[in-house]
């Protein structure tokens, strides 16, 4: 029975996490983008909680919901971006449905061919205390940590290279005296 409630529960939280991923590419307020991709990383927080990893979920929280959402809508404050709707449209549309279907198709038949006949075990023992998390962190993981930190750099300096010519900023006073 708790096996069916696993599932139930995940399958609600899947879905939610689905639909506000769907809704973040396709909607056309960046408000609510912002708003949705929340909504997504709560989703992926919970599913840590359902793997009884407490301590990633809250770092799951307070470093992708708190600090990467918070530098996104930094970034569009600062770069001016429109808000409300825009007339964003163009004719890719149909190009852009495609690749996305092919690359979708693509990975999931990678997963399913990667992981045929494998049971997931949910209940295995994992150590998820602060030192273990870190171990693996800056071990096993430590170039995807780094990845991200470059493209989180990389997002900044672009917002702000955007808003200086936003400003009709040009360079510093004295490249431009």
């Amino acid at each position: 029975m708790a096996e069916t409630w696993q599932e139930i529960v995940f399958s609600i939280i899947a879905l939610v996490m689905a639909l506000a991923g769907v809704r973040v590419v396709t909607t056309r307020n960046v408000v609510h983008a912002a708003l949705y991709l929340v909504a997504t990383l709560m989703g992926a927080a919970a599913l840590y909680i359902m793997l009884f990893a407490e301590f990633v979920a809250w770092v799951q929280v307070l470093v992708y919901v708190g600090a990467i959402v918070v530098l996104m809508l930094f970034g569009l404050m600062l770069t001016r971006a429109p808000i409300g709707t825009g007339d964003f449209d163009n004719d890719q549309r149909l190009i852009a449905a495609l690749v996305a279907a092919a690359l979708f198709g693509v990975t999931s038949w990678i997963m399913v061919h990667a992981f045929a006949g494998q049971n997931v075990e949910f209940a295995r023992e994992v150590g998820t205390t602060s030192r273990d998390i870190g171990r693996e962190v800056f071990t096993k993981y430590v170039l995807p940590f780094e990845v991200v930190s470059v493209l989180l750099l990389a997002a900044l300096v672009g917002a702000i290279v955007i808003a200086r010519r936003d400003l009709g900023i040009q360079g510093t006073p004295e490249e431009t005296s």
